[in-house]
């Protein structure tokens, strides 16, 4: 080896330290430095970042380089970046860590989170950031970090473990496993010691107690991991059933929902209380199907209190996560892009059912909300964004009586106080939450206004509020483009298209499904997320299925028949990969996947509706416009590998439910046919846009060429022409066409023609 010899003074020696220090990052405590290889890969990664990077974390050098930064850096995920600069010695999943963990004996301590979650921030500056535990991890322990959101199969797995060891789940999500991956302990937050918190043992504790047990009763540990991965394979996947759910499981499941709804302050239970849209759709299928008043009020007055309650933005439009009270008033504040694409599709299916001219105003916000904060570049959408602002819950969205007072006219602020409830001493930890107390036209009243007028002062009041709100601390965004959460986006800005009549919302979920299908889809197969330029993970069953959904949804607004084909050969894929040929349904991950403890075979609906769910729907509507029977066999396939589940649990699966009674019905096969290309159809368009026709498909197409090109992947278009060199109307049911009409109204005669659920076979 070469020596270098340097003549220095005391003084120079002590600068020549400190430059060192700088270059040479600090081991993790309990450690060893990483491997030079490693290390390289680390400092490039850290270097790429730039000059403008703010690391996140409280341990800085004096000029804000971070004292410590693991593998995480690495990863393409916002979650995992949040904890690149933790001095746990973090791996991702993946068979590395696991190889470590067998070689040197050591459990494995997994944490798996998204990154706009509040208690996970909360763990992480507890916990994670603490020097003293990281120290204890890093000596005794394999640490690995998961973002849910880009593994959920990771995720769906060992959440089961936790709900079935503690009965509840949640995120963060904490499991302790042994370096075969199998869980033997496990919980969700963990305080950092004993009695904080109110809980009598904290996580350094329980980190001692168990890597002692891991060591010292091996027997006992193989024992309860074995059970417990025994247990978890029987509940990810339902057992095959003989029997073919039938209209009995709608009407229990609407039973059940009216026994649990709340008659006061609507939704169904008490706290926490989700905006859980999927329930809202299936009811309002029902009350469509059985005419019955009292469901679809049921959904009104859920729609109608959440739209009124702090859970919205009163500001900005968009629902956050969900309401820690019974009334809606108090929010979790972080708002995730899957719960305002599924919301503002139940907000316009309300307005079709109700015409309350103010659902579709949620229904308009939500969607410009989503276009105005969280368009990625390139035309997908963001995942989400946090609840923290300054390291404190909620403060960006709620607001002081003097500050409003500062910021608005004497009318505006009169207005804003009277109809949101606003006081001096705040309605919640001494601000306030916007929510609707009195209705806007009582408070018009009052102040002598008319309604319009009352309308544009709130309006004004509100630009004013948002654009004070945007000089705040700014909200983290999670910037990462899932595909599954953008197929859910493309179906809310595809159907805001067709009932708002809003051109502009095609185009917009047109620019995400390029962007999708060009970027996110490579040799054939769907990637699942994408952040900035990286392109990471194989698609699970919820991106094909969210996507072709949304494919289908766009072509009936544009009827460019490229959408339709785009959707048939994602299908394809997705029966080839996930497709359960043993028992039916479709296992969440292919099969040339990763394979975890089980392939779970995913029913449930959590805060996104089941893959097999969305993929049921699908070939129902496939196999209406194709006349392809093995879409609709399929389908009925996945409906019998959940019959058991559906009689037993029926209102854990609303979505299925929806898909089955789309199964039972006689879904409407409507074509509009142009004598050219220049003809309107849009007084047929406008008699459609009034009626809720959940079940149902629908083509527009010219004569010509285009109508020849259609034929061949719709063929139940052949014959069907423009009479008399005007627009004409079909509608059919199982192919068997009324009348075909010129005549707008007699169109809207044969669309409220409805099947009732009693006396379907």
């Amino acid at each position: 080896m070469r020596m270098i010899h340097f003549a220095v003074t005391g003084a120079s020696l002590i600068f020549l330290t400190q430059a060192l220090a700088e270059i040479v990052p600090k081991a993790m405590p309990g450690m060893e430095p990483f491997p030079a290889a490693v290390q390289q890969q680390i400092d490039r990664a850290l270097q790429a970042k730039g000059d403008a990077y703010t690391p996140r974390t409280r341990h800085l050098s004096e000029d804000g380089r971070p004292h410590y930064t693991n593998r995480l850096i690495l990863e393409p995920s916002p979650y995992l970046l949040q904890h690149a600069h933790n001095p746990v010695n973090w791996y991702p999943w993946g068979e590395e860590a696991f190889a470590r963990a067998q070689k040197e004996n050591k459990p494995v301590f997994l944490s798996i989170g998204y990154s706009t979650c509040h208690w996970c921030h909360v763990m992480e500056r507890e916990s994670f950031e603490d020097t003293a535990i990281a120290e204890y991890l890093n000596r005794h322990y394999i640490t690995i970090k998961v973002d849910r959101e880009q593994r959920p199969d990771v995720d769906g797995i060992y959440m089961t473990a936790v709900q079935m060891l503690t009965g509840r789940g949640g995120w963060p999500l904490t499991v302790w496993l042994t370096p075969d991956r199998s869980p033997f302990y496990g919980g969700t937050y963990f305080p950092p010691r004993d009695g904080m918190r109110g809980q009598q043992i904290g996580l350094l504790t329980l980190l001692s107690r168990l890597q002692a047990v891991y060591h010292q009763e091996p027997d006992q540990v193989a024992t309860v991991s074995k059970k417990l991965t025994q247990n978890i394979q029987a509940a990810v996947v339902p057992e095959a059933s003989a029997e073919h759910p039938t209209q009995t499981a709608l009407t229990q499941a609407a039973e059940q929902f009216s026994a649990r709804f709340d008659p006061q302050y609507g939704g169904f239970g008490k706290t926490p209380k989700f905006p859980r849209s999927v329930t809202l759709e299936f009811l309002l299928r029902y009350s469509r199907r059985t005419n019955d008043p009292e469901v679809q009020n049921m959904v009104v007055q859920t729609l109608e209190a959440m739209a009124a309650g702090g859970i919205y933005d009163q500001v900005g439009g968009g629902f956050h996560r969900y309401a820690t009270d019974q009334k809606w008033r108090v929010p979790h504040f972080e708002k995730m892009l899957y719960d305002n694409a599924l919301l503002a599709v139940a907000y316009l299916e309300g307005y079709q059912i109700a015409r309350r001219e103010d659902f579709a105003r949620v229904a308009q916000e939500i969607l410009e909300y989503l276009d105005r904060e969280m368009s990625a570049p390139g035309g997908g959408f963001y995942s989400a964004t946090d609840a923290d602002s300054g390291g404190e819950e909620g403060k960006f969205f709620t607001w002081t009586q003097p500050e409003l007072a500062q910021l608005l006219s004497q009318k505006q602020l009169r207005l804003i106080q009277s109809h949101y409830g606003v006081t001096v001493q705040g309605n919640f930890e001494g601000v306030n939450i916007l929510h609707i107390v009195r209705p806007l036209e009582t408070v018009a009243k009052e102040m002598g206004l008319t309604l319009d007028q009352a309308r544009r002062e709130r309006q004004d009041a509100r630009a004013i509020l948002y654009r004070a709100r945007q000089q705040r601390h700014a909200l983290h965004t999670d910037t990462k483009v899932l595909v599954a959460w953008n197929g859910l986006a493309i179906s809310a800005f595809a159907k805001g298209a067709h009932i708002l009549n809003v051109p502009a919302y095609a185009t917009r979920a047109k620019h995400a499904a390029t962007f999708l299908l060009t970027q996110l889809k490579q040799d054939g197969r769907l990637r699942r997320s994408a952040l900035g330029a990286l392109v990471g993970g194989e698609g699970y069953l919820n991106d094909y299925a969210c996507l072709i959904a949304g494919l289908l949804d766009l072509y009936e607004v544009t009827f460019e028949l490229r959408w339709l084909q785009e959707a048939m050969t994602l299908q394809a894929i997705q029966d080839s990969h996930f497709w359960d040929d043993k028992n039916g349904g479709y296992f969440l991950t292919a099969n040339d996947a990763e394979q975890l403890l089980a392939r779970e075979k995913p029913a449930y609906d959590g805060a996104e509706p089941s893959g097999n769910a969305v993929a049921t729907h699908n070939l129902l509507r496939l196999a209406e416009w194709t006349m392809n029977a093995s879409y609709r066999q399929r389908a009925q396939h996945c409906l019998q590998a959940f019959a058991s589940e559906l009689k037993q649990r029926p209102t854990s699966m609303p979505r299925l439910l929806s898909a089955l009674d789309f199964f039972l019905d006689r879904p409407k096969e409507i074509a509009i046919v142009k004598a050219s290309p220049d003809d309107t159809a849009e007084p047929f368009l406008a008699q459609l846009r009034r009626h809720f026709l959940p079940n149902r498909v629908l083509t527009i197409v010219a004569q010509g060429d285009a109508l020849a090109t259609h034929q061949q992947v719709v063929p139940w278009l052949e014959a069907k022409r423009a009479l008399k060199g005007k627009v004409t109307a079909y509608v059919c049911e199982q192919h068997v066409c009324s009348l075909p009409t010129t005549d707008p109204g007699i169109f809207a005669k044969q669309l409220a023609v409805t099947l009732p659920l009693s006396v379907v076979p």
